[in-house]
């Protein structure tokens, strides 16, 4: 008899982070382990994330978790994962499985001028379009994937990343600092 190899634990995402007026919505895939465990997006110290958010819309690291998500919504930008839960061991996206989508139906219902959708990286953008799109009703917003800001993509410089982030923020409309 060969021994059993337990399921990886279902986990949970986070509500979104989006007031009534967002524009552009930035998505993820799932939270990482670090992020899962301190109940915060982008936990983990070595993503680009909230450094890109620093430079771009004053919402650095260096700010409190709580005041960083106020700059954001203050740009006109909402935070949040494609996935509600999904099983998966570590924090690697390739580890993803069982995943469910959020509902994009309703958050794209209540949040009406949202114009531009992000993807922070390949499987954001894959999930979305794989579990979300289908079920969503009418013209959706613009779409464009972003080069991931996880420690784990390193294939582009953190300059090159910033800029790729900096242009799609300004093509959204989104006032830079």
């Amino acid at each position: 008899m060969s021994p059993r190899h337990p399921s990886p634990p279902m986990l949970q995402g986070f509500p979104p982070e989006a007031r009534g007026d967002a524009r552009v919505l930035v998505l993820g895939s799932m939270p990482g382990r670090a992020s899962l465990q301190a109940g915060a997006y982008y936990a983990h110290p070595r993503n680009l994330f909230w450094p890109f958010m620093g430079a771009l819309l004053g919402a650095g690291p260096d700010l409190p978790y709580g005041r960083r998500l106020a700059q954001l919504a203050d740009a006109g930008v909402a935070l949040w994962d494609v996935l509600s839960r999904c099983e998966r061991d570590g924090s690697l996206d390739s580890a993803i499985r069982d995943a469910r989508a959020n509902d994009f139906r309703g958050f794209f219902a209540a949040h009406r001028g949202i114009g531009t959708v992000l993807f922070n990286g390949a499987k954001a953008e894959s999930s979305f379009q794989r579990l979300v799109l289908p079920t969503l009703p009418g013209p959706v917003p613009d779409r464009r994937r972003l080069p991931s800001t996880s420690p784990a993509h390193a294939a582009r410089t953190a300059e090159d990343k910033l800029a790729q982030w900096r242009d799609a923020f300004s093509d959204a409309g989104i006032s830079l600092r």
